[in-house]
């Protein structure tokens, strides 16, 4: 696990040595391509984004899939900064296999591509990826709902609302995380929906939004009204699952964690509607790939990671008012003087 604070100390010692140089070298063309503008997540990787190619003096261009699952559009944008000349790409890819061949031609073309939060798959495809350890993410909520629970853990009901069907890896890789850190046995190995534990109720697809949590929860407690448990993606799909729950008045006996630690998430594990989540750093991770692009661009030399991982871990922290002994956390006043920094 990446030391955070060593984390910020580094990339604010890379940001200084790029600011010293920027205004010397032509304009550099730094292209950002996110999921979708609908989700404060990816807000928060623009606004950090933005800061960090301001303060060295590139251009950023930015573009959004309509939804979480869009590849098409983030296709068409990479082809857009293939033509405009882009020196660098991030993206947090939709199809991480899909994507595969368009980052290709990227790179052929001497573009140096970075991904934030998600892998593309292979890893490889991308020169670089910073993200959160997003099993370990997924495997603090799972250990945490089960140490909650306790001896009614061997007999919960469990709802998974995941991202997508086609299973991006961050979509995977939480999902499985979480039902390592519960104690489910994982059958299928980078693909979650074929474990035959009989605490799980199913999986359904929210696309990483609102609207989809409260949909698949109602499609979920269809199957089994007495759902005690669930595992969301993210905190927006919480959020829908909640307003789903409270609709037929059982939101206060269903256990809720997910992963983000966006500030409107933590404040809803304030006020009790998510139990615990998993806080990552968005902000960071966009500063730390536009940094990477610059000093590339600036010396040709990539990136290195000492952790003997194939990404840079930007960090991950528990998050909840209702802590366990042994398994570390933040309470939701301290995440929120960090919300996605």
């Amino acid at each position: 696990m990446l030391n955070f604070k060593k984390v910020l100390f580094g990339a604010a010692a890379l940001t200084f040595a790029l600011s010293a140089s920027a205004g010397a070298e032509d304009k550099i063309l730094i292209g950002l391509v996110t999921k979708t503008n609908g989700n404060p997540f990816y807000a928060k990787m623009k606004e950090g984004a933005e800061m960090k190619a301001k303060e060295l003096g590139v251009e950023l261009q930015s573009f959004a899939g309509k939804i979480d699952g869009d590849s098409d559009s983030q296709v068409a944008a990479i082809e857009t900064l293939i033509s405009a000349g882009a020196k660098g790409i991030m993206i947090t890819p939709s199809d991480p296999k899909g994507i595969v061949s368009t980052l290709e031609k990227a790179r052929k073309a001497g573009i140096f591509v970075v991904a934030l939060d998600t892998e593309t798959d292979p890893i490889t495809a991308a020169d670089a990826t910073f993200e959160t350890d997003n099993k370990l993410a997924g495997e603090l909520i799972g250990k945490w709902a089960a140490a909650t629970m306790g001896d009614k853990a061997k007999d919960a009901k469990i709802a998974f609302i995941d991202a997508v069907e086609n299973q991006p890896t961050v979509d995977w890789q939480r999902d499985q995380g979480f039902m390592k850190g519960f104690g489910i046995d994982i059958k299928e190995p980078n693909r979650y929906g074929e474990e035959d534990d009989p605490r799980i109720v199913g999986h359904q697809w929210g696309a990483g939004a609102e609207d989809g949590g409260r949909t698949g929860m109602e499609q979920l407690l269809q199957r089994e009204p007495e759902i005690n448990l669930v595992y969301t993606i993210n905190e927006p799909t919480a959020a829908g699952a909640y307003e789903a729950l409270k609709a037929v008045k059982r939101e206060k006996d269903v256990l809720i964690v997910s992963v983000d630690g966006g500030c409107p998430g933590v404040k809803n594990v304030a006020a009790g509607v998510i139990g615990a989540t998993s806080q990552q750093y968005p902000l960071l991770m966009a500063t730390m790939g536009v940094e990477a692009i610059v000093n590339y661009v600036k010396t040709g030399a990539k990136p290195t990671n000492s952790e003997g991982l194939d990404f840079y871990n930007t960090g991950v922290k528990l998050v909840t008012d209702k802590p366990v002994p042994g398994i570390d956390s933040i309470t939701s006043e301290e995440a929120l003087k960090l919300c996605w920094g």
